[in-house]
Protein backbone atom coordinates (compact mmCIF):
# COMPACT_ATOMS: atom_id res chain seq x y z
CA UNK A 1 0.00 0.00 0.00
CA UNK A 2 2.86 2.35 0.89
CA UNK A 3 4.46 1.73 -2.52
CA UNK A 4 1.19 2.62 -4.26
CA UNK A 5 0.89 5.86 -2.26
CA UNK A 6 4.53 6.78 -2.99
CA UNK A 7 4.04 6.06 -6.70
CA UNK A 8 0.90 8.20 -6.72
CA UNK A 9 2.77 11.06 -4.99
CA UNK A 10 5.57 10.82 -7.56
CA UNK A 11 3.20 11.57 -10.43
CA UNK A 12 3.23 15.17 -11.58
CA UNK A 13 1.66 17.56 -14.11
CA UNK A 14 0.66 14.76 -16.50
CA UNK A 15 -1.78 13.16 -14.07
CA UNK A 16 -3.29 16.51 -13.02
CA UNK A 17 -3.62 17.64 -16.65
CA UNK A 18 -5.31 14.39 -17.67
CA UNK A 19 -7.71 14.43 -14.74
CA UNK A 20 -8.65 18.09 -15.30
CA UNK A 21 -9.71 17.17 -18.85
CA UNK A 22 -12.74 15.39 -17.36
CA UNK A 23 -14.33 18.61 -16.11
CA UNK A 24 -18.12 19.02 -15.61
CA UNK A 25 -18.45 20.45 -19.12
CA UNK A 26 -16.73 17.39 -20.57
CA UNK A 27 -18.92 15.09 -18.48
CA UNK A 28 -21.98 16.59 -20.23
CA UNK A 29 -20.57 15.64 -23.65
CA UNK A 30 -19.59 12.11 -22.57
CA UNK A 31 -22.95 11.57 -20.87
CA UNK A 32 -24.76 12.78 -23.99
CA UNK A 33 -22.70 10.32 -26.07
CA UNK A 34 -23.84 7.45 -23.85
CA UNK A 35 -27.47 8.61 -23.77
CA UNK A 36 -27.73 9.16 -27.53
CA UNK A 37 -25.65 6.27 -28.91
CA UNK A 38 -25.48 3.76 -26.07
CA UNK A 39 -22.22 1.81 -26.14
CA UNK A 40 -21.55 2.55 -29.83
CA UNK A 41 -19.04 5.40 -29.24
CA UNK A 42 -16.93 3.63 -26.60
CA UNK A 43 -14.24 3.03 -29.24
CA UNK A 44 -13.49 6.77 -29.29
CA UNK A 45 -11.79 6.59 -25.86
CA UNK A 46 -8.93 4.22 -26.86
CA UNK A 47 -8.79 5.83 -30.31
CA UNK A 48 -8.17 9.36 -28.99
CA UNK A 49 -5.67 8.31 -26.27
CA UNK A 50 -2.44 7.99 -28.34
CA UNK A 51 -3.10 11.36 -30.00
CA UNK A 52 -3.58 13.00 -26.60
CA UNK A 53 -0.37 11.43 -25.31
CA UNK A 54 1.57 12.65 -28.36
CA UNK A 55 0.44 16.30 -28.21
CA UNK A 56 0.69 16.58 -24.41
CA UNK A 57 4.17 15.02 -24.43
CA UNK A 58 5.28 17.66 -26.95
CA UNK A 59 3.89 20.44 -24.76
CA UNK A 60 5.55 18.98 -21.67
CA UNK A 61 8.89 18.63 -23.48
CA UNK A 62 8.70 22.24 -24.70
CA UNK A 63 8.12 23.38 -21.10
CA UNK A 64 11.00 21.30 -19.75
CA UNK A 65 13.54 22.18 -22.44
CA UNK A 66 12.78 25.91 -22.73
CA UNK A 67 11.93 26.57 -19.08
CA UNK A 68 8.85 28.48 -20.29
CA UNK A 69 5.22 27.74 -21.08
CA UNK A 70 3.85 27.73 -24.62
CA UNK A 71 3.15 31.47 -24.72
CA UNK A 72 6.53 32.25 -23.15
CA UNK A 73 8.21 30.16 -25.86
CA UNK A 74 6.05 31.62 -28.63
CA UNK A 75 7.04 35.11 -27.47
CA UNK A 76 10.59 34.48 -28.67
CA UNK A 77 9.59 33.22 -32.11
CA UNK A 78 6.25 34.73 -33.15
CA UNK A 79 4.95 38.28 -33.72
CA UNK A 80 3.32 40.04 -30.73
CA UNK A 81 -0.06 40.39 -32.47
CA UNK A 82 -0.36 36.62 -32.94
CA UNK A 83 0.80 36.08 -29.37
CA UNK A 84 -1.90 38.32 -27.92
CA UNK A 85 -4.65 36.89 -30.15
CA UNK A 86 -3.87 33.42 -28.80
CA UNK A 87 -3.46 34.53 -25.17
CA UNK A 88 -6.68 36.59 -25.24
CA UNK A 89 -8.66 33.79 -26.88
CA UNK A 90 -7.51 31.34 -24.22
CA UNK A 91 -8.47 33.77 -21.45
CA UNK A 92 -11.97 34.34 -22.88
CA UNK A 93 -12.69 30.67 -23.59
CA UNK A 94 -11.34 29.50 -20.23
CA UNK A 95 -13.31 32.14 -18.31
CA UNK A 96 -16.56 31.04 -19.95
CA UNK A 97 -15.62 27.41 -19.23
CA UNK A 98 -15.03 28.32 -15.56
CA UNK A 99 -18.56 29.73 -15.47
CA UNK A 100 -20.06 26.61 -17.07
CA UNK A 101 -18.21 24.34 -14.62
CA UNK A 102 -19.24 26.42 -11.60
CA UNK A 103 -22.86 26.28 -12.74
CA UNK A 104 -22.69 22.49 -13.09
CA UNK A 105 -21.06 22.11 -9.65
CA UNK A 106 -23.65 24.34 -8.00
CA UNK A 107 -26.61 22.61 -9.62
CA UNK A 108 -25.20 19.21 -8.67
CA UNK A 109 -24.57 20.26 -5.06
CA UNK A 110 -28.13 21.52 -4.86
CA UNK A 111 -29.28 17.94 -5.50
CA UNK A 112 -27.63 16.99 -2.20
CA UNK A 113 -27.84 20.12 -0.02
CA UNK A 114 -30.74 22.61 0.46
CA UNK A 115 -28.83 25.79 -0.41
CA UNK A 116 -29.48 28.34 -3.14
CA UNK A 117 -27.49 28.12 -6.38
CA UNK A 118 -25.94 31.64 -6.04
CA UNK A 119 -24.74 30.86 -2.49
CA UNK A 120 -23.16 27.56 -3.56
CA UNK A 121 -21.53 29.21 -6.59
CA UNK A 122 -19.96 31.98 -4.49
CA UNK A 123 -18.80 29.41 -1.90
CA UNK A 124 -16.98 27.29 -4.49
CA UNK A 125 -15.49 30.35 -6.16
CA UNK A 126 -14.20 31.70 -2.82
CA UNK A 127 -12.85 28.27 -1.83
CA UNK A 128 -10.89 27.97 -5.07
CA UNK A 129 -9.49 31.51 -4.80
CA UNK A 130 -8.37 30.95 -1.19
CA UNK A 131 -6.66 27.72 -2.22
CA UNK A 132 -4.83 29.32 -5.16
CA UNK A 133 -3.89 32.60 -3.48
CA UNK A 134 -2.79 31.44 -0.04
CA UNK A 135 -1.39 27.91 -0.41
CA UNK A 136 2.13 27.05 -1.55
CA UNK A 137 2.84 25.44 -4.91
CA UNK A 138 3.62 22.06 -3.33
CA UNK A 139 0.42 22.07 -1.27
CA UNK A 140 -1.64 23.05 -4.30
CA UNK A 141 -0.20 20.27 -6.47
CA UNK A 142 -0.71 17.74 -3.66
CA UNK A 143 -4.36 18.82 -3.31
CA UNK A 144 -4.82 18.57 -7.09
CA UNK A 145 -3.23 15.13 -7.08
CA UNK A 146 -5.60 13.82 -4.42
CA UNK A 147 -8.60 15.42 -6.13
CA UNK A 148 -7.95 13.16 -9.12
CA UNK A 149 -9.22 10.30 -6.95
CA UNK A 150 -12.72 11.81 -7.22
CA UNK A 151 -12.76 10.61 -10.82
CA UNK A 152 -12.79 7.00 -9.61
CA UNK A 153 -16.43 7.68 -8.70
CA UNK A 154 -17.27 7.12 -12.36
CA UNK A 155 -15.55 3.72 -12.40
CA UNK A 156 -17.63 2.60 -9.41
CA UNK A 157 -20.78 4.14 -10.90
CA UNK A 158 -20.23 2.09 -14.08
CA UNK A 159 -19.84 -1.14 -12.10
CA UNK A 160 -22.97 -0.44 -10.04
CA UNK A 161 -24.98 0.27 -13.21
CA UNK A 162 -24.47 -3.38 -14.34
CA UNK A 163 -23.70 -2.82 -18.03
CA UNK A 164 -23.71 -5.52 -20.70
CA UNK A 165 -19.96 -6.22 -20.54
CA UNK A 166 -19.97 -8.30 -23.72
CA UNK A 167 -21.48 -5.37 -25.62
CA UNK A 168 -19.08 -2.97 -23.88
CA UNK A 169 -16.09 -5.04 -25.04
CA UNK A 170 -17.46 -5.34 -28.58
CA UNK A 171 -18.10 -1.59 -28.89
CA UNK A 172 -14.60 -0.86 -27.57
CA UNK A 173 -12.74 -2.82 -30.24
CA UNK A 174 -15.18 -2.53 -33.18
CA UNK A 175 -15.74 1.11 -34.25
CA UNK A 176 -19.30 2.02 -35.11
CA UNK A 177 -20.21 5.31 -36.80
CA UNK A 178 -23.62 6.44 -37.96
CA UNK A 179 -23.20 9.23 -40.50
CA UNK A 180 -26.18 11.21 -39.28
CA UNK A 181 -25.76 14.85 -38.24
CA UNK A 182 -26.26 14.28 -34.50
CA UNK A 183 -23.69 11.47 -34.23
CA UNK A 184 -21.08 13.35 -36.24
CA UNK A 185 -21.60 16.48 -34.11
CA UNK A 186 -21.20 14.34 -30.98
CA UNK A 187 -17.88 12.93 -32.22
CA UNK A 188 -16.69 16.45 -33.10
CA UNK A 189 -17.72 17.67 -29.62
CA UNK A 190 -15.95 14.72 -27.97
CA UNK A 191 -12.75 15.47 -29.87
CA UNK A 192 -13.01 19.16 -29.00
CA UNK A 193 -13.62 18.66 -25.28
CA UNK A 194 -11.01 15.89 -24.94
CA UNK A 195 -8.17 17.61 -26.78
CA UNK A 196 -8.68 21.11 -25.36
CA UNK A 197 -6.24 24.02 -25.83
CA UNK A 198 -6.10 24.87 -22.12
CA UNK A 199 -4.45 21.48 -21.53
CA UNK A 200 -1.58 22.44 -23.87
CA UNK A 201 -0.86 25.63 -21.93
CA UNK A 202 -1.22 24.03 -18.50
CA UNK A 203 1.02 21.06 -19.36
CA UNK A 204 3.90 23.17 -20.71
CA UNK A 205 3.70 25.81 -17.97
CA UNK A 206 3.44 23.25 -15.16
CA UNK A 207 6.47 21.31 -16.41
CA UNK A 208 8.47 24.56 -16.43
CA UNK A 209 6.99 25.55 -13.06
CA UNK A 210 7.80 22.16 -11.55
CA UNK A 211 11.45 22.45 -12.58
CA UNK A 212 11.61 26.09 -11.44
CA UNK A 213 10.30 25.13 -7.99
CA UNK A 214 13.21 22.70 -7.67
CA UNK A 215 15.73 25.32 -8.88
CA UNK A 216 16.42 23.22 -11.97
CA UNK A 217 16.08 26.08 -14.46
CA UNK A 218 18.95 28.35 -15.46
CA UNK A 219 17.34 31.50 -16.90
CA UNK A 220 20.64 32.38 -18.57
CA UNK A 221 20.33 29.33 -20.82
CA UNK A 222 18.16 29.40 -23.94
CA UNK A 223 17.88 25.60 -23.94
CA UNK A 224 17.77 23.89 -20.55
CA UNK A 225 19.74 20.77 -19.67
CA UNK A 226 17.25 17.90 -19.51
CA UNK A 227 18.39 14.30 -19.10
CA UNK A 228 16.96 11.28 -20.91
CA UNK A 229 15.81 9.97 -17.55
CA UNK A 230 13.82 13.15 -16.88
CA UNK A 231 12.21 12.96 -20.31
CA UNK A 232 11.38 9.28 -19.75
CA UNK A 233 9.81 10.05 -16.38
CA UNK A 234 7.80 12.89 -17.92
CA UNK A 235 6.63 10.56 -20.70
CA UNK A 236 5.39 8.01 -18.18
CA UNK A 237 3.58 10.73 -16.22
CA UNK A 238 1.87 12.12 -19.33
CA UNK A 239 0.89 8.64 -20.52
CA UNK A 240 -0.64 7.71 -17.15
CA UNK A 241 -2.54 11.02 -17.04
CA UNK A 242 -4.00 10.70 -20.53
CA UNK A 243 -4.91 7.01 -20.14
CA UNK A 244 -6.58 7.82 -16.81
CA UNK A 245 -8.47 10.71 -18.40
CA UNK A 246 -9.88 8.59 -21.19
CA UNK A 247 -10.70 5.68 -18.88
CA UNK A 248 -12.94 8.09 -16.97
CA UNK A 249 -14.53 9.21 -20.24
CA UNK A 250 -15.02 5.52 -21.11
CA UNK A 251 -16.78 4.70 -17.83
CA UNK A 252 -19.02 7.79 -17.98
CA UNK A 253 -20.27 6.67 -21.41
CA UNK A 254 -20.68 3.11 -20.07
CA UNK A 255 -22.68 4.23 -17.02
CA UNK A 256 -25.10 6.38 -19.00
CA UNK A 257 -25.46 3.82 -21.81
CA UNK A 258 -26.32 1.08 -19.31
CA UNK A 259 -28.98 3.19 -17.61
CA UNK A 260 -30.38 6.23 -19.41
CA UNK A 261 -29.99 4.91 -22.99
CA UNK A 262 -31.50 1.59 -21.96
CA UNK A 263 -34.45 3.43 -20.37
CA UNK A 264 -35.09 5.46 -23.52
CA UNK A 265 -33.59 8.76 -22.27
CA UNK A 266 -31.55 9.95 -25.25
CA UNK A 267 -31.06 13.68 -24.72
CA UNK A 268 -29.21 15.48 -21.91
CA UNK A 269 -28.37 19.15 -21.42
CA UNK A 270 -26.49 19.08 -18.12
CA UNK A 271 -24.35 16.81 -15.97
CA UNK A 272 -26.72 17.17 -13.02
CA UNK A 273 -29.62 16.07 -15.24
CA UNK A 274 -27.69 12.86 -15.94
CA UNK A 275 -27.04 12.36 -12.22
CA UNK A 276 -30.71 12.92 -11.36
CA UNK A 277 -31.91 10.55 -14.07
CA UNK A 278 -29.59 7.84 -12.74
CA UNK A 279 -31.28 7.69 -9.32
CA UNK A 280 -34.41 5.71 -10.23
CA UNK A 281 -32.52 3.56 -12.75
CA UNK A 282 -29.29 2.65 -10.94
CA UNK A 283 -30.05 3.53 -7.32
CA UNK A 284 -28.88 6.11 -4.78
CA UNK A 285 -25.26 4.93 -4.75
CA UNK A 286 -24.76 5.50 -8.48
CA UNK A 287 -26.54 8.87 -8.27
CA UNK A 288 -24.36 9.96 -5.33
CA UNK A 289 -21.11 8.85 -7.00
CA UNK A 290 -21.97 10.62 -10.25
CA UNK A 291 -22.94 13.82 -8.40
CA UNK A 292 -19.86 13.89 -6.16
CA UNK A 293 -17.73 13.23 -9.24
CA UNK A 294 -19.06 16.40 -10.87
CA UNK A 295 -18.11 18.47 -7.80
CA UNK A 296 -14.67 16.85 -7.44
CA UNK A 297 -13.77 17.29 -11.10
CA UNK A 298 -14.92 20.91 -10.98
CA UNK A 299 -12.69 21.66 -7.99
CA UNK A 300 -9.78 20.27 -9.98
CA UNK A 301 -10.60 21.70 -13.42
CA UNK A 302 -11.45 25.31 -12.50
CA UNK A 303 -7.98 26.06 -11.03
CA UNK A 304 -6.44 24.50 -14.15
CA UNK A 305 -8.64 26.63 -16.43
CA UNK A 306 -7.97 29.84 -14.50
CA UNK A 307 -4.31 28.93 -14.06
CA UNK A 308 -3.67 28.25 -17.74
CA UNK A 309 -5.31 31.60 -18.60
CA UNK A 310 -3.05 33.31 -16.04
CA UNK A 311 0.05 31.60 -17.44
CA UNK A 312 -0.92 32.70 -20.97
CA UNK A 313 -1.37 36.39 -20.11
CA UNK A 314 1.62 36.72 -17.77
CA UNK A 315 3.92 34.93 -20.24
CA UNK A 316 2.65 37.16 -23.06
CA UNK A 317 3.88 40.10 -20.97
CA UNK A 318 7.29 38.45 -20.65
CA UNK A 319 6.90 37.51 -16.99
CA UNK A 320 8.05 34.17 -15.52
CA UNK A 321 5.33 33.96 -12.90
CA UNK A 322 3.31 31.13 -11.46
CA UNK A 323 2.16 29.19 -8.41
CA UNK A 324 5.71 28.64 -7.14
CA UNK A 325 6.27 32.39 -6.66
CA UNK A 326 4.50 34.44 -3.94
CA UNK A 327 1.62 36.77 -4.78
CA UNK A 328 3.75 39.87 -4.17
CA UNK A 329 6.20 38.78 -6.90
CA UNK A 330 3.59 37.48 -9.35
CA UNK A 331 0.98 40.22 -9.35
CA UNK A 332 -0.01 39.85 -13.01
CA UNK A 333 -0.35 36.06 -12.77
CA UNK A 334 -2.54 36.14 -9.67
CA UNK A 335 -4.57 39.12 -10.91
CA UNK A 336 -5.46 37.24 -14.10
CA UNK A 337 -6.12 34.08 -12.08
CA UNK A 338 -8.54 35.95 -9.81
CA UNK A 339 -10.13 37.77 -12.77
CA UNK A 340 -10.83 34.52 -14.64
CA UNK A 341 -12.41 32.98 -11.53
CA UNK A 342 -14.47 36.06 -10.58
CA UNK A 343 -15.62 36.77 -14.15
CA UNK A 344 -16.49 33.10 -14.55
CA UNK A 345 -18.54 33.35 -11.35
CA UNK A 346 -20.29 36.45 -12.68
CA UNK A 347 -21.01 34.63 -15.94
CA UNK A 348 -23.20 32.15 -14.04
CA UNK A 349 -25.50 35.00 -12.95
CA UNK A 350 -26.25 36.08 -16.54
CA UNK A 351 -28.84 33.35 -16.89
CA UNK A 352 -27.07 31.67 -19.81
CA UNK A 353 -27.70 27.89 -19.64
CA UNK A 354 -24.49 25.91 -18.93
CA UNK A 355 -25.08 23.87 -22.08
CA UNK A 356 -25.08 27.09 -24.14
CA UNK A 357 -21.87 28.25 -22.43
CA UNK A 358 -20.35 24.86 -23.21
CA UNK A 359 -21.26 25.33 -26.87
CA UNK A 360 -19.57 28.77 -26.94
CA UNK A 361 -16.33 27.42 -25.43
CA UNK A 362 -16.51 24.42 -27.74
CA UNK A 363 -16.58 26.69 -30.79
CA UNK A 364 -13.64 28.75 -29.50
CA UNK A 365 -11.62 25.65 -28.60
CA UNK A 366 -12.50 24.03 -31.92
CA UNK A 367 -11.10 27.01 -33.82
CA UNK A 368 -8.02 27.30 -31.59
CA UNK A 369 -6.99 23.64 -31.34
CA UNK A 370 -5.76 22.96 -34.91
CA UNK A 371 -4.00 26.32 -35.00
CA UNK A 372 -2.25 25.67 -31.66
CA UNK A 373 -1.26 22.12 -32.60
CA UNK A 374 0.41 23.55 -35.71
CA UNK A 375 2.38 25.95 -33.45
CA UNK A 376 3.29 23.13 -31.04
CA UNK A 377 4.54 21.00 -33.95
CA UNK A 378 6.58 23.92 -35.27
CA UNK A 379 8.19 24.67 -31.89
CA UNK A 380 8.83 21.00 -31.08
CA UNK A 381 10.70 20.56 -34.39
CA UNK A 382 12.91 23.68 -34.16
CA UNK A 383 16.47 22.97 -33.07
CA UNK A 384 16.82 26.63 -32.04
CA UNK A 385 14.03 25.99 -29.52
CA UNK A 386 14.59 22.37 -28.50
CA UNK A 387 18.28 21.73 -29.13
CA UNK A 388 18.68 17.97 -29.57
CA UNK A 389 15.27 17.25 -27.96
CA UNK A 390 13.20 17.84 -31.11
CA UNK A 391 10.34 15.56 -32.19
CA UNK A 392 10.99 12.06 -33.43
CA UNK A 393 9.20 10.45 -36.38
CA UNK A 394 6.47 8.86 -34.22
CA UNK A 395 5.64 12.15 -32.49
CA UNK A 396 5.36 13.93 -35.82
CA UNK A 397 3.14 11.22 -37.34
CA UNK A 398 0.69 11.41 -34.45
CA UNK A 399 0.95 15.20 -34.31
CA UNK A 400 0.16 15.68 -38.01
CA UNK A 401 -2.62 13.07 -37.79
CA UNK A 402 -4.37 14.86 -34.91
CA UNK A 403 -3.88 18.20 -36.69
CA UNK A 404 -5.68 16.84 -39.77
CA UNK A 405 -8.36 15.17 -37.62
CA UNK A 406 -9.13 18.30 -35.57
CA UNK A 407 -9.05 20.53 -38.65
CA UNK A 408 -11.59 18.23 -40.30
CA UNK A 409 -13.65 18.27 -37.08
CA UNK A 410 -13.60 22.10 -37.00
CA UNK A 411 -14.74 22.29 -40.63
CA UNK A 412 -17.32 19.59 -39.97
CA UNK A 413 -18.76 21.51 -37.03
CA UNK A 414 -19.25 24.58 -39.24
CA UNK A 415 -20.72 22.59 -42.14
CA UNK A 416 -22.99 20.42 -39.98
Amino acid sequence: MKKIVNFFKSLGPGLITGASDDDPSGIVIYAQAGAFSGYKLLWTAPFITPFMIAIQEMCARIGMVTGHGLIGTMRRHYPPLLLWIVASSVFIANTINVGADLAAMSSSTQLLLPFSTPLITIFYSALILILLLFFSYRKITNIFRWLTISLLAYVFAAIISKPDWAQVFYSTIIPSISFDRQTLLLIVAMLGTTISPYLFFWQASEEAEDRASKDEIDRRRYVQVVSKGELRSMGHDVTIGMVFSNLVMYFIITTVAATLYKAGIHNLESAEQAALALRPLAGDASFLLFTLGIVGTGLLAIPVLAGSAAYAISEARGRSEGFSTPVAKSKIFYAVLAAATILGTGFTFLGIPPFRALFITGVLYGILSPFLILIVLDLANRKTVMGDKTNGIVSNIFGVAILVLLSAAAVGALVL
